[in-house]
């Protein structure tokens, strides 16, 4: 009995010690650093991410088949800051006509080159392309010289897009990247295939 009242007296007193109470402060001063250390390397990682890429809505049914409304693209903005655009490269840009607008749309013509439209065809300095990625074969004719600097762009809608077609060359300098994933909605996720230069008779 003498031997059970001092342990009982004593377990309160332990609780009390100074090393014990000194670990708490220790311990929340560990967990505001490390929640410091995560907000610091997320804001890095975004800014990093926004550096490099931009994240955009396709709007509207110019790019269908390849890209359907309502999807979201990740726009690599490094693509031609190293390299130049290339034939069937799908580029976001600035509007010429209205540089509050982006629109999304495939290359098909490059510097000194001439495109031609006629009987559903598009051809590039004479030689027709073969367009497996178009909806339909664009139902307008035209006739167009790409001149330093500029791109000639359509949407693979042919007949229900805003594109060169309409208001002429694409400057290089709007061109805010190249497409390269679509993210969003899930079931649609995948890496955009950008077709390489290929003609008709090939």
């Amino acid at each position: 009995m003498e031997t059970t009242q001092p342990e009982l007296q004593t377990q309160p007193d332990m609780q009390n010690q100074p090393g014990t109470e000194t670990e708490k402060p220790t311990d929340w001063k560990r967990v505001a650093l490390d929640i410091l250390e995560t907000l610091i390397l997320a804001v890095v990682l975004y800014f990093g991410i926004n550096a490099v890429s931009v994240r955009v809505r396709v709007d509207g049914y110019s790019m269908t088949p390849t890209l359907q409304n309502g999807e979201y693209i990740l726009v690599n903005k490094l693509a031609y800051k190293v390299g130049t655009p290339a034939r069937g490269d799908i580029v976001v840009f600035v509007y010429p006509a209205n540089p509050q607008e982006d629109l999304i749309k495939r290359v098909i013509g490059l510097p000194g080159e001439r495109i031609a439209i006629h009987n559903g065809k598009v051809t590039v300095n004479d030689v027709p392309l073969n367009e497996p990625y178009i909806a339909a074969a664009p139902l307008y004719d035209g006739e167009w010289v790409v001149t330093e600097g500029q791109l000639f762009v359509l949407g693979d809608n042919r007949n229900e897009s805003k594109d060169s077609h309409q208001w002429g060359l694409l400057p290089l300098e709007n061109v805010v990247g190249k497409a390269v994933l679509i993210y969003w909605p899930p079931p649609e996720w995948q890496i955009i295939n950008h077709v390489k230069e290929v003609y008709a008779g090939q």
